[in-house]
């Protein structure tokens, strides 16, 4: 029988990418939603703990990408009980790489949610990944909108392909329940500063960039290189250059 896989989180932008590999290699998914429609889709709401249960019905894998800038916590534990009811048989999780090493509340809640999935009791597989390069993206593109553009010192990011990471979770969901497996990061390390300028070049726009000190302990643990994976990761081939190339249009003489 074919394996059913819910995908949490399957409409953003790294769902968009994982839900048609998954039927490609032929598999039944069916995809959460707060606001579902479609007959692959089911409404729930994981912060809420509501039709959590009728979602998993007849699951035996879940895909849980579903995030926000708050409660990812919450609504993993609220995943993770229902799953346990319904009988799922593995939980594959996307988290940041370096998730336990920078003091800021989104990364507390990731590793919070990695220990909730890991003493669920279902077997699982945690996937720790880098900044996507369309994160990267949106965040320079609106910084690039005024004049003058702040640019944190001191902040070197390893960038990976949002592709890359659907494949591998993919991959990893066709798979046997494996624990932690090795980070996901891109193939260069780049400052704040060398994404900006890139992406300057890319669109033929410039600006006046002025060099600015991230305060504080979030400072200091960028700084350090906290955020950064450096020995164990599996390491990614498609660069920012390449990435710019392909989403930036070309500018006109």
């Amino acid at each position: 029988m074919t394996t059913s896989i819910l995908v949490t989180g399957g409409t953003g932008q790294l769902g968009r990418l994982v839900v048609p590999l998954l039927r490609d290699a032929g598999r039944s998914v069916r995809v959460l939603s707060r606001h579902g429609s479609g007959a692959d889709h089911v409404t729930a709401d994981l912060l809420k703990g509501e039709g959590i249960e009728a979602a998993l019905d007849g699951i035996e894998t879940v895909l849980h990408l579903a995030g926000g800038p708050k409660g990812d916590d919450e609504a993993t534990r609220n995943l993770m009980r229902a799953a346990v009811g319904a009988g799922v048989q593995h939980v594959v999780f996307i988290s940041v790489a370096a998730a336990d090493r920078l003091p800021l509340g989104y990364y507390r809640a990731k590793t919070a949610a990695e220990v909730i999935v890991s003493e669920s009791g279902v077997p699982w597989t945690t996937l720790r990944a880098a900044q996507f390069h369309d994160f990267a993206f949106t965040g320079v593109r609106a910084l690039a909108k005024s004049p003058i553009v702040p640019v944190p010192s001191g902040i070197r990011l390893q960038p990976v392909e949002t592709s890359e990471v659907a494949a591998r979770l993919v991959e990893l969901a066709l798979g046997e329940p494996a624990g932690f497996v090795p980070d996901l990061v891109g193939p260069k390390i780049y400052t704040f500063g060398e994404l900006l300028d890139g992406y300057l070049r890319a669109s033929g726009k410039r600006r006046l960039t002025v060099p600015v000190r991230l305060p504080g302990a979030v400072g200091r643990a960028y700084r350090a290189g906290h955020n950064l994976v450096l020995d164990g990761a599996a390491v990614g081939t498609r660069t920012w250059e390449e990435f710019l190339a392909e989403r930036v249009p070309p500018t006109r003489p």
